[in-house]
């Protein structure tokens, strides 16, 4: 086992990274002889290898690219452990521990991604829904009556809950409109009263006489 090394990596943050590596003696007597204590030794390598190998890339990459860092570490120490007569034979990163606020900004990050795409889709959907709208409201205007049948429809649908109250679709620009031209018309007729018609005057009598003049 690689011993937890605390490293910061090449965007300056800093993160603890253990990892296991796997060896075998290919040479006997140079085991023994150019090494005093060959297991130590790897150890201690394989700690400095690992700090320098995972402080050479970002934290996207050390996260991602972990196959890549194993590879490098095992050229590292196969070139470092061949002269002792041992052979690397596997180096793998075991745990990457991260600081609690590179955690946090981490899952605001996550946040913000599925707030995106959560966005992206709702766009797409009423870009879909406004084009089928068009077409639905092309087909009402060459089928007029398919307008009432919908509206008809709609009082079915709010039925169905029994509401008290049933509020019935209709143009609203022209609703707005008959509602202004009609409260127009009852304003000039509370302010200007209807002429009364002229009374009647009686016509001459026969034996030449006139008759009174009647005034209103």
């Amino acid at each position: 086992p690689i011993q937890s090394q605390g490293i910061i990596t090449r965007d300056n943050v800093s993160v603890d990274v253990s990892a296991v590596a796997y060896f075998k003696v290919v040479d006997a007597v140079k085991s023994v002889v150019a090494i005093e204590n060959v297991y130590a030794a790897i150890d201690q390598i394989a700690q400095t290898t690992l700090r320098k190998v995972v402080g050479q890339h970002s934290l996207d990459e050390t996260l991602s690219e972990t196959d890549k860092i194993n590879l490098d570490i095992r050229a590292i120490l196969d070139g470092i452990t061949i002269e002792w007569g041992v052979q690397v034979t596997l180096v793998e990163l075991k745990d990457i521990q991260l600081p609690d606020s590179m955690k946090r900004a981490m899952a605001r990050q996550a946040e913000a991604e599925r707030e995106k795409r959560a966005k992206i889709i709702a766009a797409e959907g009423e870009s879909l829904a406004a084009a089928a709208l068009g077409d639905a409201s092309d087909t009402m205007m060459g089928h007029p009556l398919a307008l009432q049948l919908r509206n008809l429809q709609t009082l079915v649908e709010l039925g169905v809950d029994k509401n008290s109250t049933v509020v019935f679709p209709a143009p609203l620009m022209s609703t707005i409109a008959e509602l202004g031209n009609f409260l127009a018309q009852e304003s000039r007729a509370a302010v200007r009263p209807e002429p009364q018609p002229p009374i009647p005057v009686p016509a001459a009598v026969p034996n030449g006489t006139p008759a009174a003049e009647s005034r209103p």
